[in-house]
Formats: C-alpha cells, sequence, structure tokens
C-alpha cells in the first residue's frame, strides 16, 4: 500500500505539470516540449534498467519513476531554452500555432516573407501595390497587429476609429485579392509589451523583412539589422523626377508662406512653389522649374512663371 500511494502522487504530478504546460502553449513550444519529455524519458530508461534488479518493491516503483522524473527535467529544460533551440529547428520556429500548414508549402519563413506593420495596412497603398503583383511573396500579419488594429477602430476617437476600420477594410482587401498571399501569424513574444518591439523581435528572429510607413519603426529596425520596406520611400523613389529648366504646367490653389509666393501640387502630391504666383490663384500656369529642395518630408520644386506666359497675361490685359 505505501507503494501504491506515491506512485498515485506522482501521476498526479505529471499530469498537473502537463496540463499547466499546454494551457495556451504555442506549437513551437509544445514541439519542443514533447521531444524533451521523449529524449528525456528515454535516457531515465536506460538509467532504470539496473533499478529493475532491486529487490522488490523498490524494482517495482523505481525505474518508472526515475523514467518520467527524467523526461519531465528534460522538457522542462527544452522549454525553457525553446528560444535557442528554435534556431537548430527553423520549421518548428516557423509553424504556426494552430500548426495548420497547406499542402506543398514550406513552414519556415523566408525572405520572400515580409511582416506588415499596423502602419502599413492603414495608409492603405500596400493594397494598391500588392494589386500590381511587385509583391513576390507572402505577407505575414501578426495576430497582435491585427489587435491593435480592432482596439483603433474601437476607439472613441472619431479620427482614430476611422484609422481603425480603414485599416481593416485594407485588411479583408488584401486577403481577397489574388495577386499577393496574405498569413495571420501566431508568434507573439509574452515578453514584450510594445507591437513594434514585437516586430523587431519576430524579424530578427526569424529573418524576415518589415513593411512599414511608421517612421520611428523603419529607425529601430535599421539600429537592429532589420531591413524595412517603407512605403513612403517608395513612394518618394516613384515620383516623376524633374531637373531644372524644365517646364510644367502648374495649377496654383493656394498662396505660399513667403511673400509672392504661390503654391501648387502634382499628381503625387509633390508641393509645386510659383515664384511672383500669389496673384494667379485659381488659374493653370505654364511655368519653368529653377530649383529643386529636398526635405525630410518629401521634394518641393520651385518655379517661376514662363516668360511666355507673362506675354499672355500682359496681351490679354492690353486688349482689356
Amino acid at each position: 500500500m505505501f507503494i501504491v500511494i506515491p506512485a498515485v502522487l506522482v501521476a498526479i504530478l505529471i499530469v498537473c505539470y502537463i496540463a499547466l504546460k499546454l494551457m495556451k502553449l504555442e506549437f513551437q513550444k509544445l514541439v519542443l516540449l514533447t521531444l524533451g519529455f521523449i529524449c528525456g524519458a528515454g535516457s531515465g530508461l536506460l538509467v532504470s534498467i539496473p533499478l529493475g534488479k532491486l529487490p522488490s518493491p523498490y524494482s517495482d516503483f523505481l525505474p518508472i519513476t526515475v523514467t518520467l522524473m527524467s523526461g519531465i527535467a528534460l522538457a522542462e529544460v527544452f522549454y525553457r531554452q525553446h528560444e535557442a533551440l528554435v534556431r537548430y529547428f527553423p520549421r518548428i520556429s516557423a509553424t504556426r500555432h494552430d500548426g495548420k500548414t497547406k499542402a506543398g508549402q514550406s513552414t519556415q519563413y523566408s525572405k520572400s516573407q515580409i511582416l506588415v506593420d499596423t502602419s502599413a495596412i492603414i495608409d492603405g497603398r500596400i493594397a494598391d501595390i500588392a494589386a500590381t503583383g511587385f509583391i513576390p511573396g507572402k505577407l505575414l500579419v501578426p495576430r497582435f497587429v491585427l489587435a491593435e488594429l480592432q482596439h483603433i477602430a474601437d476607439s472613441e476617437d472619431p479620427l482614430r476609429r476611422a484609422k481603425g476600420r480603414r485599416g481593416l477594410e485594407m485588411l479583408n482587401r488584401l486577403r481577397e485579392s489574388k495577386q499577393v498571399e496574405i498569413d495571420i501569424v501566431e508568434d507573439n513574444p509574452d515578453k514584450i509589451s510594445e507591437v513594434d518591439a514585437k516586430l523587431v523581435y519576430i524579424a530578427r528572429k526569424f529573418k524576415t523583412d518589415i513593411l512599414t510607413t511608421d517612421y520611428n519603426l523603419n529607425r529601430v529596425a535599421t539600429i537592429e539589422s532589420v531591413k524595412v520596406l517603407n512605403v513612403n520611400e517608395l513612394s518618394q523613389a516613384l515620383r516623376a523626377v524633374v531637373l531644372p529648366g524644365e517646364k510644367m504646367v502648374v495649377r496654383v490653389v493656394q498662396a505660399g508662406k513667403e511673400k509672392h509666393q504661390g503654391v501648387g501640387y502634382l499628381e503625387d502630391g509633390t508641393m509645386i512653389v510659383v515664384e511672383g504666383g500669389d496673384k494667379l490663384i485659381g488659374k493653370e500656369v505654364a511655368t519653368e522649374v529653377t530649383r529643386i529642395f529636398q526635405t525630410v518630408a518629401g521634394k518641393m520644386i520651385f518655379t517661376k512663371p514662363s516668360a511666355k506666359t507673362t506675354t499672355v497675361r500682359q496681351k490679354s490685359t492690353s486688349k482689356k
């Protein structure tokens, strides 16, 4: 009887241990936990062979106890050191929490897979870029990014609520697109609270790129040696290239900050400053580029009305 009671207590401890570990356990941790238990139990079984030769009742109790405790001990080691171990098991590290993968699809994050942050989804231009087929791989949206979008969409602030709902609409648009594949991933570093820090951590861990429009995330990721695909930088690179002396037609829409200046915009949003354009507001003016000024916010093009425009205006005035 005194042998059965300890055996029952050990069994209860084992069941409690497994139950606690399996609660909200990520798939990669579950695999490593199972692997550790199997290795530990196998080692314990070899060690317990001599114990089976002991006189009864020790030969009935000690072998199974040593085997189970060895399995639990090594499983605990694997669980605590999972971040170091996943480097040697890339397929485990990249498998989703629910364990569901498509047939023939690699479960490993790769360079063709890109992490998307909240700002890029809300911005919306990523949906237009994806529709053109310029994104070669799969877009990965972490579950915590989706949760942040939902939180913003439920905000009491009307502006934040509108941004959140726009982000959810863009996400649905991406999911419906046939030009790009999008997947919700479950990796979530529990010890990190900030979304940006989580993104950088996952990107470093699995060597993926980050797609964003957030300037601060861009800088932090660059410091951490993570490659960033910035939609704003792409937009800047795709803007029309103009040189001093080129002609362009600009519609002056408002007065500039400096005296006698008018301001217009190209279709891509580039600001055009027209010298002497304060009296040409509401008109389309033929101008000549004089200089180009690059700022942190973007490019500014300074122009002056061409001689032809000035002559036309003067002739029209004289006829009146």
